[in-house]
């Protein structure tokens, strides 16, 4: 029906762990697919998340919740030989496979493409590794912060000159790699309606960051010159730079060369297009720090209102630098419907944020709690044609958990 979910039918099977992965998953889910999270027995470690610093701590389970919503859960140990048959099962009934198992461990379980191929054809096998599938480094495990940030160069251009590199803000690179890995399931999704054929797709932690990177990284491949770490107090260009306003508040400025006259203005200082320290480009890198001070002192003399209301007005790129507490009152984001509400997660987890993408018509679906460990177990067995007998023997082989739900 022309009002069902873009993705209404569609069944995903999702094996991965922690944040990108799972995070594609989510995005599926929020356009209607149907979406079984397997884990552990035990539970994936991601569920405890919200309680390891540097994280911020709190008592509800926010980063499962927020990777994990919308789906299905089931417990199932893949070490042992009973979950072979459900396995078997989940592949033949899925429309795509979200598995990000280092290779070693995954030709062990025997979850390779070319293992569950034979099951399911059709299938689309998405496949996510910290350093790609080839190299010296393929079977290395990854997160974000070594093969996103650091690997791919991003995290020794993303602070201050003197500064050493910080520690970047956690699942940032996961959650670019999930709209990587979404973007190859769709696509081989298309392919799949044109030829009725499955496929294997795959991303990496690295191959994104370097995407990410990638206006620097194309800049090394063809030699060019690099003017080194920015300095605020000394950068290539003092009109794009982060200045702090009277109320403390920094700010983010990018004045184009067409914008140069009308800020000046608007700042009261005219004088700064004719002052012989700025006059031509040689004198004006040479006299950046001079220039730089002096907007600093602009700057710092009125409150952040203030300046909104004066680069609006001249229509300027500019942006408040705003932690998480002030983002999230953010008016933006509730009109654009960036953060929604969650259904059932309980405590103070009443809302979360949607994943980034939106089709004009079309209603994603409501944001639901994530599953319980095992929750659906019993349903999604007999769905999957396993009657209670079989389910008993499932349990009592330690293939799934001995107890028919639990907590978060």
């Amino acid at each position: 029906m022309a009002n069902d979910p873009i993705f209404a039918g569609l069944k995903v099977v999702d094996l991965a762990s922690f944040i990108a992965g799972p995070s594609a998953a989510v995005i599926l889910s929020d356009f209607g697919a149907d979406v079984i999270k397997v884990e552990p027995p035990s539970g994936e470690l991601w569920r405890h998340a919200h309680n390891f610093p540097p994280q911020p701590v709190a008592e509800d389970a926010y980063p499962w919740h927020l990777a994990n919503r919308n789906k299905r859960g089931m417990a199932l140990d893949l070490k042992s030989p009973a979950a072979r048959k459900v396995l078997e099962k989940l592949i033949k009934w899925a429309d795509v496979l979200i598995v990000n198992t280092p290779h070693p461990a995954r030709a062990r379980l025997k979850l390779e493409y070319q293992d569950v191929l034979p099951w399911n054809p059709r299938l689309i096998y998405a496949d996510i590794t910290g350093f790609g599938e080839k190299g010296p480094d393929a079977d290395l495990p990854g997160f974000d912060i070594t093969s996103y940030w650091a690997r791919s160069g991003l995290l020794s251009m993303t602070r201050d000159a003197g500064a050493p590199p910080t520690w970047p803000v956690a699942g940032s690179g996961d959650n670019a790699t999930a709209m990587g890995l979404y973007s190859a399931i769709v696509t081989a999704l298309y392919r799949r309606e044109r030829t009725g054929e499955g496929a294997h797709v795959t991303t990496s932690l690295l191959a994104e960051g370097i995407w990410s990177a990638s206006v620097s990284i194309q800049a090394a491949l063809c030699d060019a010159k690099f003017f080194g770490l920015h300095d605020r107090r000394n950068p290539a260009n003092a009109a794009m730079n982060v200045y702090r306003s009277a109320d403390d508040t920094w700010f983010v400025l990018v004045v184009t060369s067409d914008k140069l006259e009308a800020v000046a203005k608007a700042i009261g200082r005219p004088d700064l297009l004719t002052d012989p320290r700025f006059a031509d480009p040689t004198k004006l890198m040479a006299n950046m720090p001079q220039l730089t001070a002096i907007l600093d002192g602009v700057f710092e003399s009125q409150p952040m209102e203030y300046w909104y209301k004066v680069f609006s007005g001249v229509h300027v790129t500019f942006g408040a630098v705003r932690s998480p507490q002030e983002v999230i009152h953010d008016p933006q984001l509730h009109a654009n419907d960036i953060i929604v509400p969650l259904e059932g997660a309980g405590g103070k987890l009443t809302s979360t944020i949607s994943s980034p993408l939106q089709v004009h018509g079309v209603t994603k679906v409501s944001a639901k709690r994530a599953p319980k460990i095992g929750e659906h177990n019993e349903q999604i067995l007999s769905q999957l044609g396993f009657s209670a007998g079989d389910i008993d023997e499932l349990r009592a082989s330690g293939a799934i958990p001995n107890v028919k739900e639990h907590a978060v």
